[in-house]
């Protein structure tokens, strides 16, 4: 695998080229930072979700800092996973998938952790994997206001449902195991303590203990405007409410973050191509990088402006941006505070945006960048 090309920060780039097309910055420090503050303080085993960002290069950058779990959804992740890091282990923790998918995943990737949701899906699921190789959680719908988007709504067994299923995989010669995932970008910490007390009612039922609890993703990023506690809190609530888990011995929980660990290590540089009062179009939109604020979890991020190579400052005012394809819909959802004469040729670059973002850009129009480099300089920071 190639590594990205390399500049020590954002001016030494600008100072080589005046890009056209957007350039997508990761930041390797930030990236080995996030993954070993989480391994260090989540109480159990870390999954990081590929569909968060599938980009190779922070893909091994979140390995080499501790991260040797990968939640996948395809087989296209899996095989990712293993032509980056060969040794991780890939966990298939999607209920639906391709015909054929899961006996490949088995026989061909080694994977032997699966998920369900119903019995039809436990029968197509035995149709292709050897059950007594392999750990299969049933997902249970649970969802609390403090998410953002409930992703229950489209997978998860009702949690009266959960104790049968769980024993029909159990029977089938399965390690049974229990997930869920309470939402997307959860605000308050207690909505890990009733998803986890939801599950503790659920376990409770079983004639056995199990071994493996997935607790999901949800964790949040703090995005400006978009105030959440910090992950320290959301750590002790999911300690706190999984000491009534009726855990086998050496039971485990575990954890899928995405947002949280790819957000704080990319940033975006884009051109203003053209000034039209308190307008500014840029070479990338809604359609590109930011095309996960239609989802309105969020609406902003940290930006810097530069101008002829260096950093631009100055009394600020709002500014609506806008891409450059041609549907009116390619605009930012809400104004965004940028010095007052910001021009045509000036480049923002526009940080914490790591998350949902090169895994979710289109080529609609024909715009689509495949411009990225590693920022490596030791002082390299990205917007904050």
């Amino acid at each position: 695998m190639n590594a990205s090309p390399s500049y020590t920060d954002i001016e030494a780039l600008l100072s080589a080229e005046r890009p056209t097309d957007p350039v997508y910055c990761i930041y390797p420090e930030v990236y080995l930072d996030a993954a070993r503050s989480f391994v260090a303080g989540f109480p159990g085993r870390v999954l990081y979700a590929v569909k968060a960002n599938d980009q190779a290069e922070i893909i091994r950058l979140l390995h080499q800092g501790g991260i040797s779990h990968f939640d996948c959804a395809s087989l296209t992740e899996i095989a990712l996973i293993r032509k980056v890091c060969p040794t991780a282990a890939c966990y298939f923790m999607v209920p639906v998938r391709l015909r054929g998918a899961a006996r490949q995943a088995f026989e061909q990737h080694g994977v032997r952790h699966f998920m369900v949701d119903h019995a039809e899906g436990i029968a197509l699921l035995q149709q292709e994997i050897e059950f007594g190789d392999c750990v299969v959680f049933t997902r249970m719908a649970v969802h609390h206001a403090a998410a953002l988007q409930d992703l229950s709504s489209k997978f998860g067994a009702l949690p009266e449902q959960v104790p049968g299923l769980m024993q029909q995989v159990n029977e089938l010669g399965a390690e049974a195991a229990l997930a869920f995932n309470v939402g997307s970008s959860v605000t308050r910490t207690e909505a890990y303590t009733h998803s986890l007390s939801v599950a503790t009612a659920v376990l409770d039922q079983l004639p056995f203990k199990v071994r493996l609890v997935d607790i999901g993703g949800g964790f949040p990023f703090p995005y400006p405007g978009f105030d959440v506690p910090g992950l320290a809190d959301y750590f002790q609530a999911v300690r706190n409410a999984a000491l009534a888990l009726p855990l086998a011995e050496g039971g485990e929980l575990m954890a899928e973050p995405g947002r949280s660990l790819a957000a704080p290590g990319l940033s975006a540089l884009v051109e203003v191509l053209m000034r039209r009062d308190d307008r500014l179009y840029l070479n990338d939109g809604m359609y590109g990088i930011f095309w996960e604020l239609r989802f309105r979890e969020h609406d902003a991020f940290p930006i810097r402006v530069y101008r002829e190579g260096k950093q631009h400052n100055g009394k600020t005012r709002d500014f609506r941006l806008y891409g450059p394809t041609c549907d009116a819909s390619d605009v930012l959802p809400v104004p965004i505070p940028l010095p007052e004469d910001t021009r045509t040729g000036d480049y923002i670059e526009v940080g914490s945006l790591g998350a949902y973002s090169l895994s979710g850009r289109t080529r609609f129009n024909g715009y689509y960048s495949e411009r990225i480099v590693s920022l490596t300089g030791g002082g390299a920071t990205p917007p904050a």
